[in-house]
């Protein structure tokens, strides 16, 4: 499967106008983390390197196919002397598939406070489940072969109390990356649309929904590398009305909070996705 130098390299075709290559997958629809990602970095081409992001909050407006490229097209919102914003829209057919805002700043001294890092067993005790699942399983996993991403078991889990669904995951890039720290943030946003629906499921083992992602929020809060240990700690205050909530707090191993995610998915029951190419692909992969 391509890497993440390869998913997040794109293409200058005009003035603030960026395409996104395709790449193979064995999933029904683009996955959404490859459309924020590329969105973020084609944003952050428009924008002085002085500035960090430090927030995004995008819209999943249609699937995207996964076999065609993606255009981003970015326009400058704002240029202020503290804070810089930028909107992307991603399209494929003349359609728009995903929109994104993303706000830039300059680092400044002021407050600091975050919560505690929540209890986890360490990474390396839980098995790498790439190596444990059977050859079907890991047919449907490829898609992130790159990525060590490791649930922490239910019997290890120390919970809050009072939260209707709660889950952790350990995960990282398995691979050396660039040092840049801009490449680190667009690696998480990729990352970061991985496993959080999944939190809602937590509280309804036996259902199948339909799923998929409606909206997408980040923080980006210090400094991190993808490619080392962060703690996903998710929770979904809520599903009704056919959608869900769920949030997650990012943490890497020291315990600094670098990140919060807050996403809305479908929920529904009693329907699934229609099977097009993409799934019967998948299906036939196992």
């Amino acid at each position: 499967m391509a890497t993440i130098e390869e998913i997040l390299q794109l293409e200058t075709i005009d003035a603030d106008i960026y395409r996104g290559g395709a790449h193979a997958s064995q999933l029904q629809r683009t996955f959404g983390g490859q459309v924020a990602g590329q969105a973020l970095v084609s944003a952050t081409h428009t924008v002085d390197p002085a500035y960090r992001v430090h927030s995004l909050h995008g819209y999943f407006l249609r699937p995207g196919n996964p076999d065609q490229p993606t255009i981003f097209l970015v326009d400058r919102v704002r240029d202020g002397r503290s804070f810089c914003t930028r909107r992307v829209t991603g399209m494929q057919g003349g359609e728009a598939i995903f929109s994104m805002s993303a706000s830039f700043g300059i680092p400044s001294d002021g407050l600091e406070h975050q919560d505690e890092m929540p209890p986890a067993p360490d990474p390396e005790s839980i098995a790498d489940p790439f190596l444990t699942r059977t050859e079907a399983q890991k047919s449907v996993f490829r898609e992130w072969e790159n990525f060590d991403i490791r649930i922490v078991p239910h019997e290890q889990m120390v919970r809050y109390e009072r939260f209707a669904a709660q889950q952790r995951v350990w995960f990282r890039y398995r691979h050396r990356l660039p040092d840049d720290q801009v490449f680190h943030v667009c690696t998480l946003a990729y990352m970061s649309d991985m496993t959080l629906l999944g939190s809602a499921k937590v509280a309804h083992p036996d259902a199948n929904p339909q799923s998929a992602s409606l909206d997408h929020a980040m923080w980006f809060l210090r400094p991190f590398r993808a490619d080392e240990w962060l703690l996903y700690d998710q929770t979904s205050p809520s599903a009704a009305d056919g959608r869900a909530l769920t949030q997650g707090r990012i943490f890497d191993a020291a315990g600094r909070m670098v990140a919060a995610v807050t996403q809305e998915g479908l929920a529904r029951v009693g329907r699934q996705m229609p099977v097009d190419q993409h799934a019967r692909r998948a299906q036939d992969s196992k």
